[in-house]
């Protein structure tokens, strides 16, 4: 491990972090909200900061290798959410547990939030908020494009199945910065079409751009405290319906559809295929549940409602417009669970990720196969392809070390004080990377103690980064020469 790589990194790291404020600072002074000053004493920190672990090592240029590489993306992304909550501190005098809590949820897009009274705080931090989400939405796609593929850890790798051939070491572009720079400009472009449309549905502009930030980031973050709801509109909700789809597809395929115009790319990709499934048969139980209870007065009013928090739910984006925590029968638990699938990996969903469960669906079949035909030699294949043993163990590995980890931070939960109900609906939306949860928590995650959310902005974190990341920093192997 070099020090004197990891900490070059860290000072552009902040350096580009200072450039983001820049935006809340200009919108600060349009509208004189008084903002103004805690933007710019956030940028002078950033700024010095970055310049005294820059400065210092700018002449070392050494590659990154895969141990440097873990370090740097734990301590990026926490250095990350630190510098993000200097601005609530400053603008809304909060504590640092709440403070770090916002700036987790929306660097990792989760959207779970500890602030109420959206609607009265000023543009510029209301920007900022929005902000966040979308540079963690980039982040994510980076992270998922260049950095964890590299790393080889916890079936990340896996996003390989998104190029052009099934788990192949293939790239989209030879170079590892050309292929986030195209991924990225995909997204920017996809963000500018959806604040376009919101525009368009009936929004104002700083509404329509701010909620493409958290659209596209499958974040969930509003302006409002109602969210969605406030608008009251259908057309608003069928944009933020369709993406939200599409933040939940990997941008990889959205690439490679718009570089080769077929969209039929996607029909042919068996995780695109199996998320739009998996969405598609929980509106129909969905819509079958709130008509048969009726819950609402009309089958359209009940489809309106199931798409957009089926699409919601399971994009990990967290928009509402009714609260689905008080749905009847299984609803709740369904569509929480549903939360646990998650996107597609590449995309900047939350969750366990699609193709990992289409990857145990299939070896669950082989296992099943061996059973009644024990001479029979079966692989696992996507699109025709065989998936080599070491993802397939990967994904068995996480999926064990997944269930390890949740109920630590639930026991945790439980013990400062939640009931179960809460403690579960609290910990699948924070290692999920999901937004509402169950019980207290359902709404807001203003009432948990300060320690509760630190620990939750922790396993926001462990989420985003899945979970491997973390605990091989925690071992003390990786400390040994």
């Amino acid at each position: 491990m070099r020090l004197t790589v990891i900490i070059r990194t860290l000072g552009v790291l902040f350096l580009l972090f200072s450039t983001t404020l820049l935006p809340p600072i200009g919108i600060s002074l349009y509208y004189g909200d008084g903002d103004l000053q805690h933007f710019s004493v956030t940028f002078a920190i950033a700024l010095a900061a970055g310049l005294m672990l820059w400065l210092p090592f700018r002449r070392h240029s050494h590659a990154i290798r895969s141990r440097d590489g873990f370090v740097i993306v734990v301590l990026m992304w926490t250095a990350m959410s630190l510098l993000g909550a200097v601005p609530f501190m400053l603008a809304l005098d909060l504590g640092f547990p709440d403070a770090f809590f916002e700036s987790v949820s929306g660097y990792t897009t989760t959207g779970s939030t500890v602030l109420v009274g959206l609607d009265a705080m000023s543009k510029s931090i209301l920007f900022y908020r929005q902000e966040i989400q979308w540079l963690g939405g980039i982040g994510v796609i980076v992270l998922a494009v260049a950095l964890l593929p590299m790393l080889g850890i916890g079936g990340m790798q896996l996003y390989k199945a998104e190029t052009a051939g099934p788990l192949k070491e293939e790239r989209l572009t030879p170079r590892i910065t050309r292929t986030a720079r195209s991924v990225c400009v995909v997204y920017i472009l996809l963000t500018a079409v959806c604040a376009a449309c919101f525009w368009l549905a009936g929004m104002s502009l700083f509404d329509a751009i701010c909620h493409s930030f958290s659209s596209l980031a499958t974040a969930g973050y509003s302006t409002h405290d109602e969210s969605i709801a406030f608008f009251a509109s259908v057309p608003i909700e069928i944009v933020a319906t369709v993406f939200t789809l599409i933040g939940g597809i990997s941008f990889n395929e959205h690439f490679i559809a718009w570089r080769t115009l077929q969209l039929g790319r996607y029909g042919r990709d068996t995780q695109t295929r199996a998320y739009l499934v998996i969405i598609l048969v929980l509106i129909v139980v969905t819509t079958l549940v709130l008509y048969t209870a009726g819950t609402y007065a009309s089958l359209a009013e009940t489809v309106r409602y199931s798409v957009f928090e089926v699409v919601t739910v399971i994009t990990t984006t967290g928009f509402m417009v009714e609260d689905f925590s008080l749905w009847p029968l299984a609803l709740p638990v369904l569509l929480l669970f549903a939360g646990f699938v998650g996107g597609c990996a590449g995309s900047t969903s939350g969750g366990i990720k699609v193709v990992r469960f289409v990857v145990l669906y299939k070896q669950v079949g082989v296992h099943i196969d061996r059973l009644i035909h024990p001479q029979a030699i079966r692989r696992i294949k996507m699109q025709n392809q065989p998936v080599a043993d070491s993802v397939v163990e990967a994904v068995a590995g996480f999926f064990a070390v997944y269930v390890v980890v949740f109920v630590i931070f639930m026991l945790l939960a439980m013990m400062d004080g939640m009931d179960q109900v809460s403690a579960f609906g609290a910990v699948a939306s924070s290692i999920n990377n999901f937004g509402p949860g169950l019980g207290d928590v359902a709404i807001t995650f203003s009432n948990v103690t300060p320690q509760s959310k630190i620990m939750f902005a922790v396993a926001m974190l462990f989420g985003r980064l899945e979970i491997y990341t973390f605990l091989v920093l925690l071992t003390p192997a990786f400390w040994r020469r």
